[in-house]
């Protein structure tokens, strides 16, 4: 077995030796007890949570493409930044997915982050009126004009928030 460099770096501490030794078990095909049983499993839940995280992010930016290419809607500045902060997550998800690499995690975290204090703010904006009225106006379409009203509290903004907020969750839950 060769050592890249990211597995000699990860070599560094008693603990780094000792996952080390453990990986190295598994792929040789012999059992290591307990904690390659606990690192297997961890390695699923985090491929899972990976895999959950490309899915919302896929099906959230596929519905804003929804809402402006097929149902013409087209939008405000704000929907804008909430766009451009989910459609990378996609792309970044997938590579952290498919390369397996578990510190995908921390962008998908910024992201995601930055993502729920914009989705934050432009829902505030459309549901409460001293917020609307204490900023200046978007440029184009009006930020506080809300295409969609299910429930007379569920907007474009708050789906976004959802989204936002899920993946932002699972992220957090992927172990190193």
């Amino acid at each position: 077995m060769c050592l890249t460099q990211s597995s000699q770096k990860s070599l560094s501490g008693p603990s780094g030796l000792k996952d080390f030794v453990i990986k190295l078990k598994i792929s040789k095909g012999m059992s290591a007890g307990k904690e390659s049983k606990r690192m297997v499993r961890s390695m699923k839940n985090n491929k899972l949570f990976m895999q959950l995280i490309f899915l919302i992010s896929l099906i959230a930016t596929l519905g804003s493409l929804y809402f402006s290419e097929i149902r013409m809607y087209i939008p405000c500045e704000m929907c804008w930044y909430q766009r451009i902060i989910m459609y990378p997550l996609v792309i970044i998800s997938l590579i952290g997915l498919v390369k397996e690499d578990i510190n995908s995690r921390i962008y998908v975290r910024v992201f995601s982050g930055a993502g729920i204090l914009v989705a934050v703010y432009h829902y505030s904006m459309q549901k409460l009126t001293f917020v609307a009225d204490s900023l200046p106006a978007c440029t184009g379409v009006d930020c506080t004009v809300q295409y969609i009203n299910w429930f007379g509290f569920i907007t474009i903004p708050l789906l976004s928030l959802i989204a936002f907020i899920l993946i932002c969750t699972l992220s957090l839950f992927i172990k190193k």
